[in-house]
């Protein structure tokens, strides 16, 4: 039996060899780096998180499916490391998540210094919804998966995905109306 699933794995990475593999993933890095910190929330966690993935990724390149998005893969890789690490973390006494830096700023285009507040404001809005809600928002809508992909990367019903979306798009368009109105 352990012949047949190592040739089954075989046959996918006779597509694909192992430069073409980690030039892919080295595409992906700063689209996976947002998503670690989606789900870790300070710097240095995702970093962490990213660097286990990408190192499992390279591990196991052979297992990946050339005939599906490299990027779901990835995804789902640094998912599974988040929960386990959440999982550890429970286990170890005192130690909890940490909130998140207000010094993560991937999404900015850093053209203007107000650009950069804006962005930093919105970074932190988005943090402060929960992994919950943020991880689907950053998903479907920065980084651009069908309602369908995300709900399979993270494991949930397509209806959930969508429902979260909602919540998280409708308490964001408060906090900004709410601030609006203190102006």
């Amino acid at each position: 039996m352990a012949q047949r699933h190592f040739s089954r794995w075989a046959i996918f990475s006779e597509t694909m060899n192992a430069d073409q593999f980690k030039s892919e993933m080295i595409d992906l890095l700063p689209r996976l780096r947002r998503f670690a910190i989606s789900l870790a929330r300070t710097g240095p966690d995702a970093d962490d998180l990213l660097q286990d993935a990408c190192s499992t990724a390279l591990l196991k390149w052979g297992q990946y499916d050339s005939s599906q998005p490299l990027d779901r893969w990835m995804f789902r890789i640094i998912r599974n490391h988040w929960i386990s690490e959440i999982r550890k973390r429970k286990v170890r006494e005192g130690e909890g998540q940490v909130p998140a830096e207000d010094e993560t700023i991937e999404l900015s285009v850093q053209s203007t210094v107000v650009e950069k507040l804006a962005a930093q404001q919105i970074c932190q809005k988005v943090s402060s919804l929960g992994a919950d809600l943020s991880q689907p928002l950053l998903l479907v809508c920065a980084e651009g998966f069908s309602y369908k992909e995300a709900a399979e990367m993270l494991d949930v019903p397509i209806g959930t995905v969508m429902s979260r979306i909602h919540r998280a798009r409708k308490l964001l368009l408060t906090e900004i109306n709410v601030q609006e109105n203190l102006q």
